[in-house]
């Protein structure tokens, strides 16, 4: 293994004991897939010396990477099981399409950026994944027609889950990631599950994740 390798390595292993366990993440199928997961490979190269640090990664203008423990602790929420298909919204460079891919049976990544959609194929191809596929379109309108979902995971803060992409998870299915008004401090992660008609919503911790483009509220009309 060469030097830069075991030091990533060292990184991700120090991920896993600095960020995820202290941080009550404790189900160890997302551990030994964030743990096995060169998450460098999903940042530009000029960045990737921070890409195992505590907070979000800038991966293009606007774009970043989830913190480390903000997915984590997402994902735990989700309870994964290995038939379930998942679908990412605005997966960027793919590496939360990657780590799910590790654990359930299908994962699909939803971007609207063609060059940041490539990418992500390519780096998920080139890591040997085959139960994944990234697939280009606006985010706010979700994936209905591979749908329905046993998991959809929010790749950024969004003001207000839409009745939209609800409607794409399966009955049990859960719907997870950060929810954060415009005019709100801080973000709040939450896990909707769908039982029936219904989509009860709990608040699960505080998270800063940076907003995901393409879910912007429309101005209002000022007299």
């Amino acid at each position: 293994m060469a030097q830069a390798d075991r030091q990533y390595a060292q990184a991700r292993r120090q991920m896993v004991l600095s960020q995820l366990r202290p941080n009550k993440v404790i189900d160890e199928q997302v551990i030994n897939a964030m743990e096995a997961l060169p998450r460098e490979q999903f940042v530009p190269q000029p960045y990737r010396g921070v890409a195992y640090m505590d907070e979000d990664v800038a991966v293009a203008p606007g774009r970043f990477l989830m913190e480390p423990m903000v997915l984590a602790r997402l994902l735990q929420e989700a309870e994964l099981q290995p038939q379930d298909i998942a679908l990412v919204i605005g997966c960027a460079t793919g590496y939360d399409v990657a780590v799910l891919a590790k654990i359930v049976n299908t994962a699909i990544g939803l971007e609207f950026d063609t060059a940041l959609a490539q990418q992500a194929s390519q780096t998920l191809q080139s890591l040997g994944l085959d139960n994944v596929a990234v697939v280009e379109g606006a985010l706010k309108e979700g994936l209905a027609k591979q749908g329905p979902f046993n998991v959809i995971l929010l790749a950024g803060a969004i003001p207000e889950i839409s009745e939209t992409l609800l409607n794409q998870l399966a009955d049990g299915g859960r719907l997870i990631g950060v929810v954060r008004p415009p005019e709100a401090p801080i973000g709040q992660a939450v896990i909707v599950k769908r039982a029936g008609n219904l989509f009860p919503q709990r608040v699960l911790f505080d998270a800063g994740t940076r907003p995901l483009p393409g879910f912007e509220r429309p101005a209002g009309f000022v007299f």
